[in-house]
C-alpha cells in the first residue's frame, strides 16, 4: 500500500502533507443551488448603497451580538426543508456520507474506464480535464469527510465520515497502481496533435499528474515498485514514531533551590523537596527558568537538558533519513532533497542553500544589533545560548516598565471580532472588488449553531464563494487556527450537468453545493467553499458586556487565515488541481503572510478599528503606540528568532541533501556543523556529550527538505509589501490590489510562482533586472535571500 504522501496524483498534495503532520487538510468550494431551480438561500444582490451599508453593519453584529445572531440565524429556519452539511445534498444524516462516497466512486469508475479505453484524438484531447475531474471527485469526498470527522460533534457523523474517507482513500490507492492511467496520460502529453489543443492549465495538470505518477513508482519494474512501497510504509511508520516519541535524554535536572532564585517561588515550591529542586526537561517550567533564573550555571544545565534528545529519538531520525535517501536513489534522484524539491519553486537543494545563506547574511546585521545590548547587560564574559532568553526577558521587562501605557492596554477594545471581520470585508472591497456578506443558513447546513456563513460577492453582485466561519471556542475543539478548502473551484462541463440530470430529478452536478454561471459563457462554475476555524472566546450570551475582543496577535492570525481564503476565492481556475491554494508548497504561504502586514497598517486600521461601545476610531497616537510596541519587541528578539528558523531550515537541507547512497548518518555532528558555521551565538560543542536538539525537530518528517518554505514566502511577502504596497502607504490602493490579484492570486497554482513574483514586481523593479526572477534558479533564490524578512514580528 502506498503511504499518504505518495497518493498525490488524486488529491491535493498540500492536503496530504498536512495530514501527514497530524493536521486536517485544507480544501475548496461552496454551497448553492441547482442550475435548474432556485433556492431561498442563494445570494440576493444589494440593489443600492444603503443596502450595502446594511450588509456591512450586519456583518459586525452577527459576530459581536449573540442576541442579534440568534435572531439572524433563525430567519431561514422555516424557509426550507433540511439541507445537508455545507448544502451537500447527501449529508442530511450520517448514512449520507456512505451514499456520497458510493455515488462519487461510481462516477470515478466511469471516468477511469473512459480514460483506459481512449483511442481517438478527441478522447485524448479530453484526458487532462477527465483526470482533473477524477481528482475532484476524490477530493470532494476526502476533503469534506476528513474535515467533518475532526470538527463535527456527533460521533455517528465522525464514524460515517471516517468510513467515507477510508473508502475513497483505498480507491485512490488502487488508482496509484493502475499503470494504464499513467500510460494513457503520457501518450496524450507526448502527442503534439493533443497538446496543441490543450490550454496552459491542462498542460500543467498533465505534467503534475505525470510527475506524481513517477514519484509513486508506477513506472518501476514490479520488484522495485514493491521495494518502493515497502520503503514508503517504513518511512511513514518511522516518521510517526519520531514525531510522537520526542523525549529528552534526562527527564529532570536536579539543582539546589538556591540556584533557582529569580524563578517564581510558587513554581520552585511545586518542584522542590527539601533543598533540592527537580526541573523537568520539557514543558513550561524549563522555559520559565531560562527566562528568570539568575544563576548562569543553573541556566546552562537546564538549557543543555532541554536540547539533548534520547538516543532512541536520534536512532529513529537517522534511520528515517537513511531510508529517505534510499527511496530517492530508487526513484533516480541524487538525494531526497532533489526528489522533494523538483516540483517546488526552488527546484534544487543548491538553490535553497543559496537562499538560506544569503538570508543569513542579510539578517546578520540585525542579529548583532539585538545581541549587543544583551552582551552589555552580561558584562565581560561572552554571551551564551543559555543567556539569550534571560537577558531578552530583562530587556522586555525594562521596556514594559518604561513604555507600557494605558493606551496599549485598551487596544483590544477597538478590535471586536465583528469589527475585524468588517475591516477584512472593507479591505477586500477596496483592493479587489469583493466583499463579505452574512447569510442565514438552512437547517442542517452547519455542524454547530455558532458557525456563521458568509457569501463572497464581487462588484457585479455575482456570488463567487462561501466561507463558513467557526471562530468561537468550545469543548474538544482544536485550538489551532486553520483554513480549509472544502471544495475547489472548477468549471463544470455540459456533460456533467447532463449526467446528473440523467441520474434522478434531485441530483445536482455539484452535489447541491454552490455553483454559478460563468460571466463570459453559458457554462457552470463550481464555487469555492471554505471553512475558517479559530478558537476565540464567545460573546456574552445575553448581549451584556463587551463582545469577543482580540489582541493584536489574534487579529494578525485572523488576517493570516483569511489570506489563504482569499487565494481560494480569487484563484478560480477552470481546473481544480491548480485552483486556489493548490500550488507549490514554497508558494502557498505567500498570500497569508502578506495579509498579516495589512492587519495593522494605519491606512487599514482607519477602515475598521473602532471602539466596541462608543464607536470612536482608534486614534493616531494609539496606532503609533502599537507600531512602537511591535517595533520594540521586534528589535529585542525578532532577528535572533528569524536566525533560529533559518538555522533549522539549513539543518533540514543538510540532512536531506546527503547523497542517496549514504550508508549511515551522524545527525548530531551535522547539526553542530551547521550551527557552528552559521549561528551568531556560540554552539555548545565543548560539553562532554554534545546536545542533540534535532530529536525534538518533528517538522523534519512532515516538511522533509521544505522547511525553508515559510521563511521563503516571508521574504517575498516583505518585498511585495515594500515595493507594491509601499510599506503600507498603498495598502488600500486599488491599482496595487489589482496588480497583485492579476499577477498572483487569480492564477491559483496554474502559473509558475517565479512568473507571479516577477509579474507583480514589474520589469522596472531593480530586483527583477533583465527578467532574472522569471527564470527562477539559484540566482533568483539568492536574490530573494537578499530581500530579508523585515523587522515586523518574528517567524512562526
Amino acid at each position: 500500500m502506498l503511504n499518504a504522501l505518495r497518493r498525490r496524483p488524486w488529491t491535493c498534495r498540500q492536503c496530504l502533507q498536512r495530514l501527514q503532520r497530524g493536521q486536517v487538510r485544507r480544501s475548496l468550494e461552496t454551497a448553492a443551488t441547482s442550475p435548474a431551480r432556485t433556492s431561498s438561500y442563494d445570494y440576493v444582490s444589494a440593489a443600492n448603497p444603503a443596502e450595502k451599508r446594511h450588509e456591512d453593519e450586519t456583518l459586525r453584529k452577527v459576530f459581536d451580538s449573540r442576541p442579534f445572531w440568534r435572531e439572524f440565524s433563525q430567519r431561514g429556519a422555516g424557509l426550507s426543508k433540511r439541507t445537508g452539511l455545507v448544502q451537500n445534498q447527501y449529508l442530511t444524516s450520517p448514512d449520507g456520507f456512505r451514499e456520497f462516497a458510493n455515488v462519487s466512486l461510481q462516477k470515478c469508475q466511469k471516468i477511469v474506464a473512459k480514460v483506459l479505453a481512449a483511442s481517438t484524438l478527441e478522447e485524448y484531447k479530453a484526458m487532462a480535464r477527465d483526470l482533473d475531474r477524477l481528482s475532484d471527485l476524490l477530493c470532494r469526498v476526502i476533503d469534506l469527510s476528513d474535515f467533518m470527522r475532526t470538527i463535527h460533534p456527533d460521533p455517528r457523523v465522525q464514524e460515517a465520515a471516517t468510513q467515507a474517507y477510508a473508502l475513497m482513500f483505498e480507491y485512490m490507492n488502487v488508482l496509484n497502481t493502475t499503470t494504464g492511467l499513467h500510460d494513457q496520460l503520457k501518450k496524450a502529453a507526448e502527442d503534439p496533435q493533443v497538446t496543441s489543443h490543450w490550454s496552459e492549465g491542462e498542460k500543467m495538470v498533465a505534467q503534475i499528474l505525470i510527475k506524481d505518477f513517477a514519484n509513486s513508482a508506477i513506472h518501476m519494474p514490479p520488484n522495485e515498485r514493491q521495494r518502493f512501497v515497502n520503503l514508503s510504509n517504513e518511512i511513514s511508520q518511522l516518521g510517526s514514531d519520531f514525531v510522537n516519541g520526542a523525549e529528552p535524554a534526562k527527564s529532570h535536572v536536579v539543582l539546589s533551590k538556591n540556584s533557582l532564585r529569580g524563578l517564581d517561588p510558587l513554581v520552585i515550591q511545586k518542584i522542590s523537596t527539601w533543598n533540592k529542586a527537580s526541573v523537568p526537561s520539557v514543558g513550561v517550567v524549563p522555559r520559565l527558568a531560562l527566562r528568570a533564573v539568575h544563576d548562569e550555571n543553573a541556566r546552562k544545565e537546564i538549557y543543555l537538558a532541554t536540547r539533548t534528545s534520547s538516543k532512541r529519538q536520534i536512532q529513529l531520525l537517522e534511520e528515517l533519513l537513511v531510508k529517505r535517501a534510499e527511496l530517492a536513489k530508487l526513484s533516480g534522484y541524487s538525494s531526497f532533497a532533489h526528489m522533494a524539491l523538483s516540483d517546488k519553486m526552488a527546484k534544487t537543494p543548491e538553490a535553497v542553500s543559496n537562499f538560506l545563506t544569503s538570508l543569513v547574511a542579510s539578517n546578520r546585521g540585525q542579529v548583532q544589533e539585538e545581541l549587543a545590548p544583551l552582551q552589555s547587560m552580561k558584562g565581560a564574559s561572552p554571551l551564551q545560548p543559555w543567556d539569550h532568553a534571560y537577558y531578552v526577558h530583562q530587556r522586555v521587562l525594562e521596556y514594559s516598565r518604561a513604555r507600557r501605557s494605558r493606551e496599549l492596554s485598551r487596544i483590544p477594545e477597538f478590535f471586536s471580532l465583528g469589527t475585524v471581520m468588517q475591516g477584512l470585508s472593507r479591505l477586500f472591497d477596496r483592493l479587489y472588488g469583493v466583499r463579505l456578506v452574512p447569510h442565514e443558513t438552512a437547517p442542517g447546513e452547519t455542524w454547530n449553531s455558532d458557525v456563521r456563513r458568509l457569501d463572497v460577492v464581487d462588484e457585479s453582485e455575482r456570488h463567487i464563494a462561501v466561507i463558513y466561519c467557526d471562530l468561537f471556542t468550545r469543548p474538544d475543539k482544536s485550538p489551532n487556527p486553520a483554513h480549509f478548502t472544502l471544495r475547489c473551484s472548477r468549471e463544470i462541463s455540459a456533460e456533467e450537468v447532463a449526467e446528473s440530470a440523467a441520474m434522478d430529478d434531485s441530483s445536482h452536478p455539484n452535489d447541491g453545493m454552490a455553483t454559478a454561471k460563468n460571466p463570459d459563457s453559458n457554462t457552470l462554475r463550481q464555487l469555492p467553499t471554505i471553512a475558517l476555524v479559530c478558537d476565540f472566546p464567545d460573546p456574552p450570551a445575553l448581549g451584556d458586556g463587551p463582545p469577543t475582543l482580540l489582541n493584536e496577535h489574534s487579529v494578525r492570525t485572523l488576517f493570516h487565515e483569511m489570506g489563504h481564503a482569499l487565494h481560494s476565492i480569487l484563484g478560480q481556475t477552470p481546473l481544480q488541481s491548480i485552483s486556489g491554494t493548490r500550488c507549490a508548497t514554497d508558494f502557498a504561504e505567500l498570500p497569508s503572510v502578506l495579509m498579516e502586514s495589512f492587519a495593522t497598517a494605519p491606512e487599514v486600521l482607519s477602515l475598521y478599528a473602532r471602539h466596541w461601545q462608543t464607536d470612536e476610531p482608534l486614534s493616531e497616537s494609539m496606532m503609533r503606540s502599537m507600531e512602537l510596541d511591535r517595533s520594540a519587541h521586534g528589535s529585542i528578539y525578532g532577528a535572533v528568532e528569524d536566525e533560529s528558523q533559518i538555522l533549522m531550515a539549513l539543518v533540514d537541507q543538510a540532512y536531506h541533501a546527503l547523497p542517496s547512497d549514504t550508508p549511515a548518518i551522524d545527525s548530531t555532528a551535522i547539526y553542530h556543523r551547521v550551527f557552528s558555521q552559521y549561528s551568531s551565538l556560540p554552539d555548545p560543542t565543548d560539553v562532554q556529550s554534545p546536545t542533540s536538539w534535532q530529536g525534538f525537530f518533528g517538522h523534519l518528517y512532515g516538511y522533509g527538505a521544505t522547511y525553508y518554505s515559510y521563511i521563503f514566502d516571508r521574504a517575498i511577502a516583505n518585498k511585495l509589501w515594500q515595493d507594491v504596497f509601499k510599506s503600507g502607504q498603498a495598502s488600500v490602493d486599488r491599482e496595487a490590489g489589482e496588480r497583485y490579484k492579476n499577477e498572483v492570486l487569480r492564477h491559483g497554482g496554474g502559473r509558475n510562482g517565479w512568473h507571479c513574483v516577477a509579474g507583480v514586481l514589474g520589469e522596472q523593479n531593480p530586483s527583477n533586472a533583465d527578467g532574472r526572477l522569471a527564470e527562477g534558479g539559484e540566482e533568483a533564490m539568492r536574490e530573494v535571500g537578499r530581500w530579508g524578512l523585515g523587522r515586523d514580528g518574528v517567524s512562526g
